[in-house]
């Protein structure tokens, strides 16, 4: 008799926000984004000198919860998100959740793109979503064993998405995507006609 289970599960939670405030909150947000980008000197000289296509406050502005209000709402549904992505998780948290630990804009025009990466000494991050048109490109998660798979032949085309070493996910505005930090991940190509317009979001073990 064989067996064949799935071990060392990597998780990427998504949802849609719900709740009081919710629906108003994010033609809000693109307001509070767009004045925010306006404004910051230091993010746009920052998003020119390191080829970011488009604007983002990740190198200069990451308080924005104590700067607008919105954003602040917005870290009060994230909160509950959060903790039900570390709750599935198995987290033993010993009495001290998770907390927002950084916050910042991304308006990405056409054309733009964002390497892969990950989010260094941050336990879960995350995106939310304000201004996604068609064509503005998914979030592209990698296999954190790929850089292991030495000698490994490539995965069938219609692979199962548990077998792929690339899993995207297709935003929408009003979702959330989380994901643990250390996982690698990418933003393909702008190939829309307009803005892209995101919040991200990185949640640390006793921040704050």
């Amino acid at each position: 008799m064989s067996k064949i289970e799935t071990v060392f599960a990597t998780r990427i939670y998504s949802a849609t926000l719900r709740g009081k405030g919710a629906r108003t909150l994010n033609d809000e947000l693109a307001h509070a984004a767009r004045a925010i980008a306006a404004d910051d000197l230091a993010g746009q000289r920052w998003s020119v000198e390191n080829h970011y296509r488009g604007y983002t406050s990740y190198a200069s502005l990451d308080d924005l919860t104590w700067r607008a209000p919105e954003f602040g709402d917005l870290a009060h549904h994230l909160d509950d998100h959060v903790a039900a992505l570390a709750k599935d998780l198995d987290f033993d948290l010993g009495g001290a959740p998770l907390a927002l630990d950084s916050i910042w804009v991304n308006i990405l025009e056409p054309g733009g793109w964002h390497a892969a990466h990950i989010h260094p000494h941050s336990v879960i991050s995350g995106t939310y979503y304000v201004e996604v048109p068609d064509g503005a490109g998914a979030i592209r998660f990698e296999d954190p064993r790929a850089s292991l798979m030495m000698a490994a032949p490539p995965r069938r085309t219609r692979a199962a998405r548990d077998n792929r070493p690339y899993v995207s996910v297709i935003p929408r505005p009003g979702m959330v995507v989380l994901w643990e930090s250390w996982l690698r991940h990418e933003v393909p190509i702008n190939a829309s006609d307009s803005e892209r317009i995101s919040i991200s979001f990185n949640y640390r073990w006793g921040a704050g």
